[in-house]
């Protein structure tokens, strides 16, 4: 029994099988999720009911193996390490909002996204809830901060750990724990459309970001073979859905390839593909990774192409590249790392943010 993936009911439940009265649920659930703590130990719980857990149940720890600083801004670039020594990455942004984490909620991904590292040695494993705060927890409690954005947009695909992703972001938004909005969250996919109904359904306002990548089928089963099964159709229709259900504005993450995408083209296909959708292009120039060939575009070509967008009445931003001097992308620092690299990191792209 992982105690620090428990919904709060959950834990009543197992605390009346110890013979407890059920408000040490509510104590014990604060202790992990709004103290963040681990050390059960020293928690209020009377001394019985603390035996009884420290001999039946477990709590999933992580740690931070390895932070690398930008010198150009305040962002940092997280490496963790799991229980099983296995490796995940996360970033760490300050804005003059507050700060926004970045996390991952799988060790790999098997998505095969051609410009993507973290997919270069496939899934290893899904991450559990408690894995997915952790990495929250330790960085405010090491930082002594208040991170007031959570973005799934790390390691791994969200979709793909559906359950563990949905029970990590309820225990994140209960008011006896971290009690974070909703709308602070954000969920980054390359489309998988069952699960997008599913998470609509859910009624949760949190922000979808797709990670879209080109305009067409046939270009984009070619960049993300997620594409053969979800097409563009299929992923469109479950972001209509999305939006009507949770009243919600779409962001479409596009990574720009030099000659490639970044056509006029493309631009009169993405005003097509988005007709009738609230939605937001959030345009991303590639960082290329050693096993893809595909070419960052200059800035003039990336302002020319946002101003063909802006043209069709399309709303679009350049994404702010926030610790350009440590270029460390998920999936790519993880690698190098391993490899025993040094801080001097190629970039690659997952999805945007990291």
């Amino acid at each position: 029994m992982e105690l620090n993936r428990l919904y709060i009911d959950e834990l009543e439940e197992l605390i009346k099988e110890y013979g407890e009265q059920s408000y040490r649920a509510t104590q014990l659930f604060a202790f992990l999720h709004s103290q963040k703590r681990g050390d059960i130990e020293n928690s209020n719980l009377p001394k019985s009911l603390k035996t009884k857990l420290q001999e039946n149940c477990t709590l999933r720890k992580i740690k931070i193996l390895e932070e690398f600083q930008s010198q150009k801004d305040e962002t940092k670039k997280l490496l963790f390490e799991l229980d099983d020594l296995n490796i995940v990455e996360g970033v760490l942004m300050k804005y003059k909002h507050g700060y926004s984490q970045c996390i991952s909620t799988q060790v790999g991904c098997r998505m095969g996204c051609v410009f993507c590292a973290s997919t270069k040695e496939g899934l290893i494993r899904n991450l559990t809830a408690s894995e997915m705060l952790s990495q929250i927890y330790e960085v405010e409690n090491k930082y002594g901060i208040i991170v007031s954005n959570v973005i799934l947009m790390g390691s791994g695909e969200p979709l793909d750990n559906y359950d563990e992703v949905l029970r990590f972001l309820k225990i994140l938004h209960h008011e006896k724990g971290k009690n974070l909005s909703y709308r602070n969250m954000t969920i980054s996919t390359c489309g998988i459309s069952d699960k997008i109904y599913e998470l609509a359904d859910e009624n949760l306002p949190i922000t979808l970001a797709i990670s879209l990548h080109t305009t067409n089928n046939i270009s984009r089963d070619s960049l993300m073979p997620i594409n053969k099964r979800y097409n563009l159709e299929s992923i469109i229709e479950s972001c209509k859905y999305y939006s009507d259900k949770t009243k919600s504005r779409i962001t479409f993450e596009y990574t720009l390839i030099h000659g490639e995408n970044d056509l006029d083209k493309n631009a009169y296909e993405l005003k097509e593909l988005l007709k009738g959708l609230k939605s937001h292009i959030n345009l991303i120039p590639l960082n290329p990774i050693e096993e893809y060939s595909g070419k960052k575009p200059n800035q003039k070509d990336i302002k020319n192409f946002m101003k063909k967008l802006e043209a069709l009445s399309l709303n679009v931003t350049i994404r702010r590249e926030l610790g350009s001097d440590i270029n460390a992308a998920c999936g790519q620092l993880r690698r190098d790392y391993k490899r025993g690299g040094s801080n001097e990191f190629c970039c690659s792209n997952k999805s945007g943010v990291c």
